[in-house]
C-alpha cells in the first residue's frame, strides 16, 4: 500500500534549513485540527546508546504529554544496549528508581505514515525534579550534553550548521526463531555479490522501498536529500540537509534511523545499521559535517585567513582528543571491526583536504561551504553524543589555539600517523580516563558512560564464537 502522496520540500541543495520557531503550548491541539486524533502517540526517549524507549500514549490523552509531561524512571539511562540494568552505574534501584519528567521536544510532534492504524510520535528529552519545585535537565540525557557544547559555541558567536550522513544495509528477516536476517543483494548482474557503487541499477531494484522513504520523510518534515547505492550490494546512504540547528540535526539522524526501518518492515524487510554486518564488505558509517556561522550569518570557516586559522584550529582539536572520545563514534564491540584499512572508514589520527582516507575531511567546493567532515562514526552511534563530542573537539581545538599536523595527502592508510585502536576495552579506558572528557561532559557521565560500556564490552569478551568451535573442539 503507497505512503500518502506530498509535495518534495523546496529547499535548494546548498541552503540549510532554519530551525523551526517555537511552537506554542498547544502544539498538540494544532496537530489535532489538521489531522484528527490519533489512536495512540508514540513518545521516543532516545537512551545512552541511542536506542529508542517510550512508551504508547491513547491520542485521547495527548494533551497530557504537553501538560504534565510522561514520567518515565532516571535510570532509563543506566541500562545497557540489550536493555538491561547496569547495576554497576549505582543509578537503579538503590536510588529508589525514581521518576525523571520528560517533555517533548517542539517541533517533532509527527505523523508516522509507516504505522497500521492512524500513529503519531514525538520525542522526549528527561529532567529531574528538583525538591523545591522545578525541574532540572537530567545530566545522563545525551540530549543536554549536545545542548551544552551548543552553549558554549554561542558564547564565543559561533554557531553550529551540520548535516548528518546514514548508511544502511536492506536484509531480509530472519527465517525462524534464532535465526539471522539474511543480506539483500540486488540482482543487478549474474555472479556473486560484489561492490556497485554507486549504482543505479541498484537503486531501480528498491525503487519503490527507497521512493517511500523520500514519501515518509517528506511528510515527517525530515530534510531528506540524496540517496545512492553505497560501497557494498544492498547498502544505501541518505543523506541530510544542512540545519542551522544542531539540535534539530542529530533529531533528524535519530527519527530517520526509525523512519528507515519502519518503512523497510512496511516492505517486508528490515535495515540494518549495524556498523559492520559483513566482513567481507563495507561497514556503514554516520558522517557529520560541521561548519560554523558567526554572528553576521556567514560562515566563520571561509573568511580569508582567519577562516582558514579557525578551520585548522577546529581540526586540530578532534585531532587531539579522538583517541579519548573514540567510544562515542564507535560505541559498539562490533563498531571496532569497521575501522579496517582500505574500507573508506578511517584508522588513523588524521585530517586533509579531499581525502576520504582521513578521519577529519575537508570536503572540496565553494568556499562559502568550507566545512569540516567527521567520518569516525559507525551508523549505530548516539547522534546527539556523536555531535557533542565533535562540536567538544572543535571547542577545544579554537579555545586553546591549537595547530595540527601538515594535511595528509593520498592514501592515509599508508601514512606515519597515529592509530585509532581497534579494541574497545581500550577505548573505553582512554574514555573513563581523560580530562577532555571529564569537562566537557561531566564527571559522573564520564563515570557512568564507561561503566556501562565496559560491562558491554566484557559481554562479548565473555562468549566463545564458532570458529574456536569449529577449530579446537
Amino acid at each position: 500500500m503507497p505512503l500518502p502522496e506530498v509535495a518534495a520540500p523546496t529547499v535548494a541543495a546548498e541552503t540549510p534549513i532554519e530551525a523551526s520557531p517555537d511552537p506554542t503550548h498547544d502544539e498538540f491541539g494544532a496537530y489535532v485540527a489538521e489531522h484528527g486524533v490519533p489512536d495512540i502517540i508514540e513518545v521516543l526517549l532516545p537512551d545512552t546508546h541511542g536506542v529508542l524507549r517510550g512508551k504508547w500514549i491513547p491520542g485521547t490523552a495527548g494533551g497530557k504529554i504537553w501538560g504534565d509531561g510522561v514520567a518515565i524512571p532516571l535510570s532509563i539511562f543506566g541500562l545497557d544496549v540489550w536493555g538491561r540494568e547496569v547495576e554497576e552505574t549505582g543509578i537503579h534501584i538503590e536510588t529508589g528508581d525514581r521518576d525523571g519528567i520528560c517533555r517533548p521536544v517542539p517541533g517533532t510532534l509527527k505523523q508516522v505514515p509507516w504505522a497500521p492504524r492512524p500513529s503519531a510520535q514525538v520525542m522526549l528529552s528527561m529532567y529531574e525534579p528538583s525538591e523545591r519545585g522545578g525541574e532540572t535537565p537530567w545530566e545522563l540525557d545525551p540530549r543536554h550534553k549536545l545542548a551544552h557544547q551548543v552553549e558554549r559555541l554561542a558564547a564565543l558567536g559561533l554557531h553550529p550548521c551540520v548535516a548528518f550522513e546514514l548508511e544502511f544495509y536492506l536484509m531480509k528477516p530472519a527465517p525462524g526463531p534464532g535465526g539471522l536476517p539474511e543480506p539483500v543483494f540486488p540482482a543487478s548482474s549474474s555472479g556473486p555479490a560484489r561492490q556497485n557503487m554507486y549504482s543505479m541499477s541498484d537503486l531501480d531494484a528498491y525503487a519503490g522501498l527507497l521512493h517511500e522513504i523520500r514519501q515518509a520523510a517528506n511528510l515527517q518534515g525530515l530534510p531528506a536529500d540524496t540517496i545512492i547505492s553505497e560501497a557494498a550490494p544492498g547498502q544505501y546512504e541518505v543523506n541530510l540537509y544542512h540545519r542551522n540547528d544542531a539540535m534539530a540535526a542529530a533529531d533528524d539522524a535519530i527519527l530517520l534511523r526509525r523512519l528507515i526501518d519502519g518503512v523497510a518492515r512496511r516492505n517486508g524487510l528490515r535495515a540494518s545499521f549495524m556498523a559492520k554486518p559483513f566482513l567481507e564488505f563495507a561497514g556503514s558509517g554516520m558522517h557529520v559535517h560541521v561548519s560554523l556561522t558567526a554572528k553576521a550569518g556567514h560562515n566563520a570557516f571561509s573568511t580569508g585567513e582567519a577562516g582558514e586559522a579557525l578551520l585548522r584550529h577546529a581540526a586540530a582539536g578532534l585531532l587531539a582528543t579522538m583517541a579519548d572520545t573514540a567510544v562515542l563514534y564507535v560505541p559498539s564491540y562490533n563498531g571496532f571491526r569497521r575501522l579496517v584499512p582500505g574500507s573508506y572508514a578511517p584508522t588513523g589520527v588524521s585530517w586533509g583536504y579531499d581525502n576520504r582516507s582521513v578521519a577529519v575531511r575537508v570536503p572540496n567546493g565553494p568556499e562559502k561551504a568550507r566545512r569540516l567532515e567527521h567520518r569516525i562514526a559507525g551508523a549505530d552511534a548516539h547522534p546527539h553524543l556523536v555531535l557533542a563530542a565533535v562540536l567538544a573537539g572543535m571547542l577545544e581545538g579554537i579555545e586553546r589555539q591549537l595547530e595540527p599536523p601538515p594535511p595528509l595527502t593520498g592514501n592515509a592508510y599508508e601514512a606515519e600517523a597515529p592509530l585509532l585502536t581497534y579494541d574497545m576495552a581500550e577505548a573505553v579506558r582512554d574514555f573513563a580516563a581523560s580530562d577532555f572528557v571529564a569537562r566537557a561532559f561531566g564527571a559522573e557521565y564520564q563515570r557512568v558512560y564507561a561503566v556501562m560500556k565496559a560491562a558491554e564490552c566484557a559481554a562479548f569478551e565473555r562468549r566463545i564464537g564458532m570458529l574456536e568451535y569449529e577449530t579446537y573442539l
